[in-house]
């Protein structure tokens, strides 16, 4: 855990492992998680004014608002567990969120200490996400490779029949990480112009991951 406050950036396409990665390293600075997507869910279940706003937007199928997005993560750095600092999990995805995040952190007196950006082989991140299956019956998910069912094909919880859904399927993958790459260009050059970007290689066990972005949130934070 560090004795001082830190803010990072942990960015990394569809199937990197973001998500598991953000979460041990939060335990481990002993700072918060912060994940647009799940900011988003729960203040759509909490039925929250900024919840009811964003649920407008996803009703219709449009794109919640930057500046909706940043009053959510502004809102999180408020709550217990946050006083040490965060890790953004995926975000900012805009330049726009990146602009935005930069004012948050300055009105706060606070300024970001590092960007870390997981990278993994395109065809390593097929694997990962095509290997998704999902539960006809009960929607329960399963991986072909680091989670499978005990009988091939059968959810163990009701016996209906796994399947692959359409966006998992290799070409859809493809497409969706072409259209990450066209989004987050500007972001990660904004960040390679003003402070660097520290890459970590996310195609090893997650241990191994895990420890190096430790090592490296540690020297970002004895630089900043």
């Amino acid at each position: 855990m560090t004795d001082e406050r830190l803010f990072l950036v942990l960015m990394g396409p569809p199937g990197a492992g973001k998500g598991t990665q953000a979460k041990r390293l939060a335990e481990s600075e002993g700072i918060c998680q912060i994940a647009t997507g799940d900011l988003l869910r729960a203040a759509v279940a909490a039925d929250s004014e900024l919840g009811r706003k964003a649920e407008s937007y996803m009703e219709a199928g449009e794109l919640v608002p930057d500046d909706l997005i940043l009053d959510l993560v502004d809102q999180e750095l408020e709550r217990p567990g946050c006083e040490g600092g965060a890790v953004f999990d995926g975000f900012p995805r805009t330049l726009e969120q990146a602009r935005g995040l930069e004012v948050l952190l300055e009105r706060r007196g606070e300024s970001l200490d590092g960007v870390l950006a997981l990278e993994v082989p395109e065809e390593e991140l097929i694997r990962r996400l095509s290997g998704r299956r999902v539960c006809k019956s009960c929607g329960k998910m399963y991986h072909i490779r680091f989670d499978p069912p005990r009988q091939e094909g059968r959810c163990e919880e009701c016996g209906g029949e796994l399947v692959q859904r359409p966006d998992d399927q290799p070409e859809t993958i493809r497409n969706r990480l072409s259209v990450y790459r066209e989004e987050t260009r500007p972001v990660r050059d904004r960040y390679e112009d003003r402070a660097g970007v520290t890459v970590v290689d996310g195609d090893r066990p997650i241990d191994e991951i895990a420890a190096d972005l430790r090592d490296r949130a540690a020297a970002l934070a004895a630089e900043s």
